[in-house]
């Protein structure tokens, strides 16, 4: 539905106000039927867009892949490997996220926690997607306090909107130009499953760095090499069974960081305090369709992009088989690990 159709429809009194029942409203009124998706069950220990323009991560993706054992004797997913891209994204895929946004939703709030947001602050939401985290962080900051999301991706901005409120607002924004805000702006910072999107996280740091105030924190969960999904080297496998492994070993291309790397970079750029946990989550899938078409949404398109229709299909059933060894009663059960690391703004740059 396009916003002059939203607009009409307010007008009739046809939408309703609040965030989640206007999304489902609008998913009525534009005659668009809203799809089952995935189920995540989350333990003790939990945790899984941001987007940025078309970059050539490297020319040449197979001397760039850094290979190593990973805790189930396969090959660690390789760091780098063809383009990530904004062009991909579509109205089908903002709807999906958002619908399945439970997931990220869960262990965004184990990243939030350790923030200890409190009433009043100014907070800065990077790769917010759709809002849902922001809203729940607003409601955190209260009416003194205020909430800013920025997302690269026009059509999940547009659905973030719906959820807008006196102290909650979005705008399209990247993590690498912040030049809007001001310095010392914000309280505090988070990225939720954003970080490993960036391939320019000097430039990132150094931007999120100025808009925070002395003392402000920063917090983020990221994708650590060292620990892929499972669901990631099923896909490896399906690949490689498939016979089209070649140079397009992954299923997407996904720039993580380990412990070491996310120690380093924060000290040089001026942060203190640096801690980090990996967190291991625990999704329940219906099927290998639910799990397809979760992974789509949340890469914005760039799932198995570089692969013909053909291929793509040839992927997925061959997926559909391999993933089957993880079905328990409940459902197909997937491992997947995220890197929560937190920092503080150091009164000067060390």
């Amino acid at each position: 539905m396009h916003r002059d159709e939203w607009d009409r429809c307010d007008r009739l009194g046809k939408l309703p106000k609040s965030g989640l029942a206007r999304i489902d409203a609008i998913a009525l009124i534009s005659g668009e039927r809203r799809t089952r998706h995935v189920h995540a069950r989350l333990p003790c220990n939990n945790a899984n867009s941001f987007h940025r323009r078309r970059h050539r991560v490297c020319r040449n993706a197979r001397a760039c892949r850094r290979r190593a054992p990973s805790n189930d004797g396969s090959l660690e997913m390789p760091r780098t490997a063809g383009d990530i891209s904004l062009e991909h994204d579509t109205p089908e895929l903002a709807r999906s996220y958002d619908e399945a946004g439970l997931v990220q939703f869960r262990h965004g709030k184990f990243l939030i926690g350790p923030l200890a947001i409190k009433s009043g602050e100014h907070v800065l939401d990077i790769g917010t997607g759709t809002g849902r985290l922001a809203e729940f962080v607003a409601g955190l900051v209260g009416p003194d306090g205020r909430v800013i999301g920025i997302d690269p991706l026009a059509g999940r901005i547009e659905i973030a909107r719906l959820r807008q409120g006196d102290n909650l607002q979005f705008a399209t924004g990247r993590a690498e130009d912040l030049l809007r805000f001001d310095d010392a702006q914000f309280d505090a910072v988070y990225l939720n499953s954003v970080f490993h999107w960036i391939s320019d996280k000097d430039r990132a740091l150094r931007e999120i760095r100025r808009v925070l105030k002395p003392g402000g924190r920063l917090g983020l969960n990221v994708q650590d090499p060292s620990r892929p999904h499972q669901s990631r080297l099923l896909l490896r496998r399906a690949i490689v069974e498939a016979g089209l492994a070649g140079d397009r070993q992954d299923s997407n291309p996904v720039l993580g960081s380990t412990d070491e790397e996310l120690k380093s970079l924060f000290a040089a750029h001026g942060f203190a305090g640096y801690r980090s946990e990996l967190r291991a989550l625990i999704d329940i899938h219906d099927d290998a369709a639910s799990l397809l078409q979760w992974s789509e949404a949340s890469a914005f398109g760039n799932f198995l992009e570089a692969f013909t229709p053909h291929e793509r299909d040839l992927v997925r059933r061959t997926f559909a088989r391999l993933v089957e060894e993880k079905r328990v009663p409940e459902g197909l059960k997937l491992e997947r690990y995220l890197r929560f690391a937190f920092a503080d703004k150091a009164p000067s740059h060390q």
